[in-house]
């Protein structure tokens, strides 16, 4: 995950708490936040496959792959 997440998060009305330590930060936000960047990429990467824009001659960076390298998100 990247700042872009904690961004979001913090736009969406995550707080810190006094320890600055804010609840976003917890593994089961986090988890949430990168499955939902995942649905996004999968969705992306398969309206580009039945578009025909994804070949096996020449794959240039594709949407799925800008959209988790945008959020932070590991192959």
């Amino acid at each position: 995950m990247n700042q872009r997440i904690r961004q979001l998060a913090e736009q969406a009305g995550y707080e810190k708490d006094m320890f600055g330590i804010g609840h976003w930060d917890m593994p089961e936000c986090k988890k949430f936040a990168e499955l939902i960047v995942r649905e996004c990429a999968t969705i992306a990467y398969q309206w580009q496959d039945e578009y025909g824009i994804i070949d096996d001659y020449y794959t240039p960076p594709t949407i799925d792959n800008v959209i988790k390298e945008h959020f932070g998100v590991e192959e």
